[in-house]
């Protein structure tokens, strides 16, 4: 059998297969598979109070995927510690899955406040969240800007002791110099992309599909641009590297890894098929065995 365990960040993962954010919940989740089995679970965007998102409608589906606009709805971290954490440790158990808070806010002191309660808490690593286009001050803002994006990651490092992964958005000139800028500040690893900005537009009811016109574009539609970037940053830094955007199969996260990524994350692929991430993690193993790949640094080295 292939071995599917990887190390980063001082941490053995028992699989590369993790969930995205803003796609898993302990509940919703756990009724369709036994997330137990990932390598590891990202929770929804959390920050220091509660986020109401924005109006509706703020979903829609389009060619090859779907645009949000939720805008980082999210009931604060004080409730995501009482509520959501206590299940996801409750579905993982003694498996080992590492859990992955994911932290949003709009200024640095809110990232740093949350962030201070989630490293607290015991999580295994936090995401910066510095990439949603979604919300109108913070978030993509931050990452967006070398400069921004490394002031907000060496502020949140300094004041935290758990492993700090970086997400970076898709929507910049250079998404190299973003991710070389958050490796010097500090960053831990770097995870990417999140969703690309998008528009459609309802033409027989003359207005714009979602309240916010505006949205983020996921789905099987994005997988060539997350791919092409991924292989830009792994290429750009020593950091490791989470890679997502359209991943909706085995052969699509064997992919991801020959690019550069040690890890893959699925998320819109789960909203449509909510066994996703287990069905891909069998995908990958079974790709892996046909192949004759023994373990992940295997597919990660084929194309050198």
């Amino acid at each position: 059998m292939s071995d599917l365990r990887v190390s980063f960040c001082g941490l053995t993962f028992q699989n590369p297969v993790f969930t995205a954010s803003g796609t898993f919940s302990a509940r919703a989740s756990g009724k369709f598979y036994d997330f137990s089995r990932l390598g590891a679970v990202t929770a929804k965007g959390v920050a220091i109070e509660p986020w109401e998102g924005n109006a509706t409608p703020r979903v829609a589906e389009t060619y090859g995927g779907m645009l949000n606009a939720i805008g980082l709805e999210n009931p604060g971290v004080e409730r995501f510690l009482s509520e959501e954490l206590p299940l996801i440790r409750a579905g993982i158990g003694s498996s080992g899955t590492k859990i992955i808070a994911n932290v949003a806010g709009h200024s640095l002191e809110e990232y740093v406040w949350a962030a201070q309660r989630l490293d607290a808490a015991g999580v295994d690593l936090l995401e910066l969240n510095i990439s949603c286009p979604n919300i109108r001050c913070g978030g993509v803002s931050f990452g967006a800007d070398p400069s921004l994006a490394a002031k907000v990651t060496e502020t949140v490092k300094r004041a935290v002791s758990r492993p700090l992964v970086v997400k970076l958005t898709p929507n910049v000139r250079d998404i190299a110099e973003i991710a070389r800028a958050c490796e010097g500040a500090g960053a831990d690893a770097i995870s990417l992309i999140n969703t690309l900005m998008g528009m459609r537009i309802d033409v027989k009811a003359r207005r714009f599909t979602l309240a916010n016109r505006t949205g983020g574009l996921s789905g099987p539609a994005v997988l060539p641009v997350a791919l092409y970037m991924t292989y830009q940053a792994a290429h750009a830094v020593k950091l490791p590297v989470i890679g997502m955007g359209g991943i909706s199969r085995g052969e699509d996260a064997a992919e991801f890894l020959m690019a550069g990524a040690r890890a893959v994350a699925v998320g819109t692929a789960a909203l449509a098929d909510p066994v996703a991430p287990v069905r891909i993690l069998d995908e990958l193993e079974e790709f892996m065995e046909e192949n004759g790949f023994a373990d992940v640094e295997a597919v990660r080295n084929a194309l050198s």
